[in-house]
């Protein structure tokens, strides 16, 4: 589109100040990409929807019946708002958007690729294998995978080694605790509890208080990656286990026990 870009987060917009200064300062066909936009306050949102209208902001200036609106026109710009929490957008926000998309996880001759590329940016020298087995546990995920490839480096150093071979790759995996399907400790004690339930439903609740996490970080971290790879079914009375899930762990169904 050639182009600028800037990005900010909500949580950084705390008053309707804060989204007037950025507004004012954008520049005919800029692109304002606005991460978890989910966590916009409402007051806030009233300032953007004339922005995204009418690229019109409308400050208002002192209060009670002595109050003005001043009306000052924005240049022409692209909105772009990231969230994981969807549900958590107020239905006329979602509404003035004009286009929507769901993200999907990549894949991981996608993130090799990109793998690839950053450790060239490091100056790091990476086997095609390396990169590969990192992509592979990388969840789908590029920050995932760029972090990994940045411990696996550090290994590396450990070890006076200027190369990343498979070797020196499995082995910092292996230590970080990320198995070969991306799964590390958080994941596999997820999916134990809901194996241990036999089929019974478990409500978000009761995982988060067993895992002694968030619940938040339950449903943005741990659980997208394996719904979407069959690990798990959501249900309205709550979580379950599925048969890759206890054939993963090993674990044997109620149903398979009777059978002996």
């Amino acid at each position: 589109m050639e182009t600028n870009i800037k990005i900010t987060a909500a949580p950084m917009i705390e008053k309707s100040g804060d989204l007037a200064a950025i507004l004012t300062n954008l520049q005919a066909k800029d692109i304002l990409f606005i991460d978890e936009i989910h966590r916009l306050s409402p007051a806030i949102e009233e300032v953007l929807y004339p922005a995204m209208e009418d690229f019109r902001l409308d400050i208002i200036i002192g209060s009670g019946p002595a109050a003005q609106t001043i009306k000052i026109d924005l240049p022409p710009f692209t909105l772009i708002g990231a969230t994981t929490r969807a549900g958590m957008l107020s239905n006329p926000l979602r509404d003035r958007f004009g286009m929507s998309f769901r993200m999907q996880f990549y894949s991981p001759s996608e993130l090799a690729l990109i793998i690839k590329k950053a450790a060239a940016k490091l100056n790091q020298d990476i086997k095609e294998e390396s990169a590969d087995e990192i992509a592979k546990r990388s969840r789908g995920t590029p920050r995932i995978a760029l972090r990994l490839l940045k411990r696996v480096r550090d290994f590396a150093l450990v070890k006076n080694s200027s190369l990343m071979d498979l070797n020196i790759t499995l082995h910092a995996l292996n230590a970080l605790g990320v198995n070969e399907l991306g799964f590390d400790e958080a994941d596999l004690a997820y999916l134990s509890l809901l194996a241990n339930a036999q089929g019974r439903p478990v409500g978000l609740n009761t995982i988060a208080a067993s895992m002694r996490e968030d619940e938040g970080t339950i449903e943005d971290v741990i659980e997208p990656f394996l719904l979407a790879n069959g690990y798990l079914e959501r249900t309205a009375k709550g979580r379950i286990a599925t048969p890759k899930t206890y054939a993963l762990l090993k674990i044997p169904t109620l149903r398979s026990q009777s059978l002996f």
